[in-house]
């Protein structure tokens, strides 16, 4: 009874905080939905548009006794309301017989010629850098962001569930959205102020973060950083936006009119500017891309307001809805500045409307604009501390005076709701279960236990493995971290440990010392950088399914020491001591070597100090710790560098050598044609070296999809001391399945890829290889370039694609696997 008299209470509460709902749908005359329809309250500029099945939801604070509904080639259709909520209204436009001869009905595509749309929308192509603060040398501004997530689709029955049970105050603050007609209710909120600077001159821009105030949990900054990322910043006017690691097609785009259709509906004043109101829909399904309207101004042909909605049919995963409105202001009588920008998110495992889902929405507001204040190159280059005390901890006094939109009461009590809600203790364990997924560890007090996904693994040398590790969490920024693991083989029954620290010294350089031990079994052949990750182990090393015998394993007993510092923005020098022995970890594998005696030995001790550099630009670090989260990975290149150097007779080191290695990975955005993966490797060690200190081509033998490897080549296939490796990945992003009428409504996504390598192997370094007898093992290296390439069908259940490997050349070699099926798991949207 009380939860009815609750679930009544609210209901009336969210009719009286909205004044007007009103939510329908759309059709002709011969009950076919009309798309894209305009729905506005009578009298205003609050309205809406209908989606692609005619559907519409609005909503007022006002109260509001009619709607107009108009769409062109339809007699306008004015509706009365007799409540100030009306769900499921059924609207009938009629064809304008009258003036059938004098009027172009837009309905599916429309046309490039002598559309009026076009022509406007040309007119904006050929303006658009005469417009926003790109038109000036210098600028700055105040920033005021608030990000928000909430619950959506609230029923009774999600009221009634035992899961909330001791939790029913949070229903207190449900609400109803304007952009979807959902209940939602607010789970957490970010506030953040900062002062823009920037100098077009230049191309230098800065952000300054002077007060950021959350509701929530102490480790919420990673959630912030992560919904940040997926709304970067966008321009309306650049042909792609990009977000959720897509790039959708903008409709003003020069390519815009091959992928919508454009319709002028309409023109009037809005701010005592005379402006154009232009209708746009996409042309395809499936695609990448909005619909909505704008609003343009007839002499500046600048942007004064515009909505975008994500076609219901993109191929966007675990995203069901996306609603984007942007206003703008006029400065000096010409120049039009972005105020407002909305951003709206609805994440939902499911697409239906009655599924339940997350709201994500961020609000951005622009205000104090200032121009041509030029500032030193060195301001730019000052790096400024994010992560101060007083930013986080700012009084009530600051955000009165700086919020340029004040909080909705629902807003405001979220930080209360959920001060209250951590004291719940059913809520902390559900949030306890949530990290643990998002993590892979499954925290203590001050210690994680993990990572989980490696507790079991399989190889020939140990059989079925089990694996339990553990690393110190105190928090987020922790400037130390000691991390450790031990493992059991129940074939070689055998212990293998591993144990490694590191300590951040100063925060300004990110000076950290580094340094652990390591004992295990490993799979040295997938890759060609060799590794002083004393923790680090490929899949490879322990996969539970492998093509073939997975019998090529060294036993490693590994001891790293160093120091590394970040001596600019996302460049890093690290100087690295390490220490090996390496044997065979099976029978049917050898390391064995001739010794400058002639003697077999069958353990390598090897020394080595290796100097590297690894410059990331673009990456966006989160935290200032030890161990700092990257929160847009594969968004950004990456430039390796390292020279090793091997000394000999020094701790017993058994070769002296010098080894040069250089990496370059870059993904490519190339807009509606998805985005492009390229890797490029080369390396050279200088001194005669048996196998274990060469650099094998990496081949895979898993079933998984591994990048920087060669799927149809064998451990140890080929081995090199002077290679060069090219590998490219083509995801089209469901580009040509899009048009298949049978294939689109499955989202599938083509994927194409491509790999070579070169190398050689020189007669002194093949010498050197003998089995535990003495007699010589012959190794090659792929003179001849080795090739291969694949298709592959991504997003199937979208978390899974499947890749068809073909084997380019060598076919002769003794077991080329020619044609190989692996697949990989991932989610991505």
């Amino acid at each position: 009874m009380k939860q009815t008299l609750l679930f009544l209470t609210l209901i009336i509460t969210s009719f009286l905080h909205s004044q007007t709902k009103v939510s329908g749908e759309v059709k002709d005359e011969f009950g076919e939905p009309v798309a894209f329809a305009n729905v506005i309250f009578k009298d205003t500029n609050e309205g809406t548009i209908t989606n692609e099945n005619g559907r519409f939801y609005l909503e007022s604070d006002e109260t509001h006794t009619a709607i107009l509904v108009s769409f062109v080639g339809y007699e306008l259709n004015q509706i009365l309301l007799s409540k100030r909520t009306t769900y499921k209204m059924e609207i009938v436009l009629k064809e304008e017989t009258a003036t059938l001869g004098e009027v172009v009905i837009f309905s599916g595509k429309t046309s490039k010629k002598d559309n009026p749309a076009i022509t406007i929308l040309r007119k904006i192509w050929e303006n658009r850098r005469e417009n926003g603060i790109k038109k000036f040398k210098q600028y700055s501004y105040d920033k005021y962001e608030k990000l928000e997530f909430d619950l959506n689709t609230i029923d009774s029955a999600l009221i009634k569930s035992k899961i909330f049970k001791g939790m029913e105050f949070i229903w207190e603050q449900i609400d109803t959205s304007k952009i979807t007609g959902n209940t939602y209710l607010p789970i957490f909120i970010n506030e953040a102020y900062s002062k823009v600077y920037g100098d077009n001159e230049m191309s230098k821009e800065k952000e300054i973060l002077e007060g950021n105030k959350n509701s929530g949990f102490d480790n919420n900054q990673a959630l912030i950083a992560f919904v940040k990322d997926l709304y970067s910043d966008y321009d309306v006017y650049d042909n792609y936006l990009k977000f959720f690691d897509k790039a959708f097609t903008s409709p003003l785009s020069r390519t815009g009119i091959d992928v919508y259709n454009y319709v002028l509906l309409d023109s009037a004043y809005r701010d005592n500017k005379w402006c154009y109101n232009i209708v746009y829909y996409p042309r395809r399904k499936n695609e990448l891309t909005f619909k909505g309207d704008f609003w343009v101004n007839d002499s500046t042909w600048a942007i004064k307001e515009i909505n975008l909605q994500a076609s219901q049919s993109a191929n966007l995963n675990w995203v069901r809805e996306v609603y984007i409105e942007q206003e703008f202001e006029v400065l000096n009588d010409s120049i039009f500045l972005i105020t407002r920008d909305y951003f709206l998110s609805d994440f939902s495992l499911r697409k239906k409307e009655e599924a339940r889902g997350i709201y994500g929405k961020r609000t951005t507001l622009y205000d104090n604009y200032e121009f041509d204040i030029p500032k030193e190159k060195s301001f730019y280059k000052a790096q400024v501390d994010p992560y101060q005390y007083e930013i986080y901890n700012r009084p009530d006094t600051f955000w009165e005076e700086r919020r340029m939109e004040s909080l909705s009461k629902d807003e405001k009590g979220v930080y209360k709701m959920l001060d209250t809600l951590k004291t719940v203790p059913r809520f902390k364990a559900l949030y306890d279960i949530g990290a643990m997924f998002a993590s892979g560890y499954y925290e203590f007090n001050n210690f994680d236990y993990g990572p989980i996904p490696s507790t079991f693994g399989y190889n020939e040398a140990e059989g079925f493995r089990i694996r339990a590790g553990g690393r110190t969490y105190f928090s987020q920024n922790d400037r130390w971290r000691i991390e450790g693991f031990g493992a059991y083989g129940f074939k070689d029954n055998k212990f293998k440990y591993g144990i490694s620290g590191k300590w951040l010294i100063d925060r300004k350089s990110r000076l950290v010392i580094f340094g652990g031990n390591r004992r295990d079994v490993e799979q040295i052949g997938a890759s060609l950088t060799s590794s002083t990750d004393v923790l680090g182990r490929s899949l490879a090393s322990s996969a539970l399914i492998t093509v073939g015998a997975n019998d090529k394993l060294t036993s490693l007993n590994l001891t790293t020491m160093g120091l590394e510092a970040e001596l600019a923005n996302n460049f890093i020098t690290r100087v690295t001591g390490a220490y090996r022995t390496m044997r065979s970890a099976t029978e049917t594998f050898s390391l064995s070597y001739l010794d400058e005696f002639g003697e077999v030995q069958n353990v390598i001790s090897q020394p080595e100090i290796e100097f590297s550099i690894n410059y990331t630009p673009g990456r966006k670090n989160l935290g200032y710790g030890v161990e700092r989260k990257v929160i847009n990975d594969g968004e950004y290149p990456t430039i390796f560098a390292s020279y090793s150097m091997g000394l000999k007779d020094i701790f017993n080191g058994d070769f002296e050598y010098q080894k040069l290695q250089a990496l370059y990975t870059q993904p490519w955005n190339i807009g509606g044609f998805g985005r492009v993966y390229t890797t490029f490797e080369i390396g050279k060690i200088y001194g005669d070296v048996p196998l274990a200190l060469l650099s094998p081509i990496p081949g895979n033998q898993t079933l998984f999809s591994i990048y920087n490897t060669f799927n149809q080549l064998e451990y140890y296939e080929f081995v090199s001391d002077t290679y060069a490796s090219f590998h490219l990945l083509h995801d089209f992003g469901g580009r040509f399945f899009a048009r298949i009428p049978w294939v689109r409504k499955l989202n599938l996504r083509e994927v194409i890829g491509f790999r070579a390598v070169y190398g050689e192997l020189s007669e002194a370094n093949v010498a050197l290889n003998v089995d535990p007898m003495g007699n010589p093992i012959i190794y090659r290296a792929p003179e001849d370039i080795y090739w291969e390439w694949s298709l592959g069908v991504g997003n199937i259940f979208r978390v899974f694609r499947i890749d068809f490997n073909f084997r380019g050349n060598y076919l002769d070699n003794p077991g080329a696997r020619k044609f190989g099926i692996t697949g990989v798991f991932g989610f991505s949207f």
